[in-house]
């Protein structure tokens, strides 16, 4: 098992912001452990994603999912495809987070986000905080969950198209 130090921990959250401005979403998939899940709780505060609603719980099949949906020839919300551009505050390990424990390969990162959605003339931003859970799976990060807090999560908002 790898010791991962703050600018490696950094690094991976900025790449991981890059892969989905890129659209390289099949390498963005390949981030997560098996088990791994995205989710978008729907209120503030929120501590369970089963047991109340939220804006998405996906987890790796669900992903692919959309991955392949995003793809399809026959998805004509996304002719011309939408964009997005990341613009990430400097993250922080966040130490005091149940899930870190580097003795144990696992990691808690935190940074705050502006997120840009565009799609022809329709231009949508979002601005919130990304938590990634990371775990060492054979010397690599791999996220066991990434929660993406809305600031306005409880607003009415838009379709969702890509991945924040």
């Amino acid at each position: 098992m790898s010791t991962f130090n703050d600018q490696q921990l950094f690094a991976f959250a900025y790449g991981e912001a890059r892969l989905l401005d890129e659209q390289q979403f099949e390498a963005w998939l390949a981030l997560f452990t098996e088990d791994g899940h995205y989710w978008m709780p729907l209120s503030h505060g929120q501590t369970d994603p089963l047991l109340q609603g939220s804006l998405m719980y996906e987890d790796k099949l669900l992903l692919r999912v959309r991955i392949e949906r995003l793809a399809g020839q026959r998805t004509y919300s996304q002719q011309p495809k939408s964009r997005s551009h990341h613009l990430l505050q400097q993250p922080t390990i966040e130490s005091g987070h149940p899930w870190h424990k580097p003795e144990q390969g696992q990691y808690a990162l935190r940074t705050a986000f502006h997120y840009v959605e565009s799609r022809q003339d329709q231009q949508t931003t979002y601005a919130g905080w990304s938590t990634f859970e990371l775990i060492d799976v054979q010397g690599e990060l791999r996220i066991n969950q990434k929660r993406v807090d809305l600031v306005n999560c409880d607003s009415a908002l838009r379709s969702i198209q890509l991945f924040m």
